[in-house]
């Protein structure tokens, strides 16, 4: 008897599922795996928001279900972060819904919003959720590049008409995974032009936004003119205030597509446990001394590892945004035997550009998730290696 229906047969594995597999193979042979794969963060969240969650594991009250679109403290906490951040407005009853991470939000707006058949962008390389979710709701998926040569910034006029006039919906994800790429609001205005014109939604992943080394904030989409009318944002807390694990996340903008993944959400799960939804709130209504010391610890590994990588014969510039390096390989080497070779001869776990789409091919991506001493003993390790010239 066949259990498994074909859309899960067909769906790739999770790519860092495979390496954590790897993982455990080579420490059991006793090698010290440095693992710069996945992006987890490895520093706790802040104090105030551990504090605000102990409190609130003592109130009886706060084990029934939370409300379906999360609660109200939460919400409003995000409404009044756009309007401090961006100086966007929003109604914290219909243009804010909480998530389960923003990963969840992710794959089931699409299956709120996307029939079997319609056509959504993707970026190349971009989140492999994306592709994951197009996949799930028996999308059409189209890969639109991105490129080093252009900053990774999408080329809206590359895209054949005749696919924006099929297309249903269409992702960017700025500040980039994995290119750690950054944008500007014309980049987002040009988006939402698209959209209107061609009747079709356009959302940000902005899991990234303030994991940054500028003093430039990075825009939201949603001070776009107009944007309200065709896009959402997706935000969430797992890496700006280090609570991956709590998974919470939020959508904010067009209310009727909100209203669809809220409609879907309410028949699929209840929302977030309340204190965590609380220390969220907590976390979001404080102010950014917390992000500005992590941004600082973010830089100096940043720093280091860019410094290791040239000493290698890499050369790349330092990345602006998130906690991602974004580099090639060296040059000989294709994706898979680069990485491989890391892997192999050095203990050293890094994700191929491939697993973010064909485009990554001949690029790997760095997590800066560990503290700079061990980012300095990987570099000794890469430097001992026998590279073939």
């Amino acid at each position: 008897m066949e259990f498994t229906a074909d859309v899960i047969k067909t769906l790739p594995p999770y790519l860092f599922s495979i390496f954590e597999k790897r993982k455990e193979e080579l420490k059991k042979k006793g090698v010290d795996v440095i693992d710069f794969g996945i992006g987890s963060p490895d520093l706790p969240p802040p104090a105030f928001v551990i504090d605000r969650l102990k409190r609130e594991l003592d109130n009886p009250a706060n084990y029934a279900y939370s409300p379906y679109i999360g609660i109200k403290e939460f919400r409003q906490a995000v409404a009044d972060f756009y309007k401090r951040e961006y100086g966007v407005d929003l109604d914290p009853d219909t243009e804010v819904l909480t998530l389960i991470g923003s990963k969840e939000g992710i794959v089931h707006l699409l299956q709120a919003v996307v029939n079997p058949g319609e056509t959504v962008l993707v970026p190349d390389p971009g989140f492999q959720a994306y592709w994951k979710a197009v996949h799930l709701v028996k999308g059409e998926g189209y890969n639109y590049p991105l490129n080093e040569k252009n900053g990774y910034q999408p080329e809206f006029e590359n895209i054949p008409e005749d696919v924006y006039k099929r297309t249903k919906f269409m992702f960017l994800n700025y500040p980039s995974n994995p290119t750690a790429a950054t944008t500007t609001l014309d980049v987002f205005e040009e988006a939402v032009r698209l959209a209107k014109k061609y009747r079709f939604i356009v959302s940000n992943d902005s899991a990234y936004s303030f994991i940054t080394f500028t003093d430039e904030v990075q825009p939201s989409i949603l001070q776009a003119e107009g944007a309200k009318e065709v896009a959402v944002e997706f935000g969430s807390l797992s890496k700006i205030y280090n609570m991956a694990g709590m998974r919470i996340g939020y959508i904010v903008g067009n209310k009727d597509i909100i209203k669809a993944l809220a409609t879907l959400k309410s028949n699929v799960d209840t929302c977030q446990f309340i204190p965590i939804q609380q220390a969220a709130a907590t976390a979001l209504n404080s102010d950014r001394q917390f992000v500005a010391e992590l941004n600082r610890i973010y830089k100096e590994r940043r720093d280091a590892m860019v410094e290791g990588l040239k000493a290698i014969g890499i050369d790349i510039r330092p990345p602006e945004a998130t906690f991602y390096i974004w580099a090639p390989v060296k040059e000989g080497y294709t994706t898979e035997q680069f990485t491989a070779k890391l892997m192999e001869e050095a203990g050293i776990i890094v994700t191929p550009g491939t697993a973010f789409g064909p485009a990554g091919e001949g690029y790997f991506r760095i997590s800066l998730t560990k503290p700079v001493e061990k980012i300095r003993e990987a570099i000794e390790r890469l430097k001992r290696l026998d590279w073939q010239d």
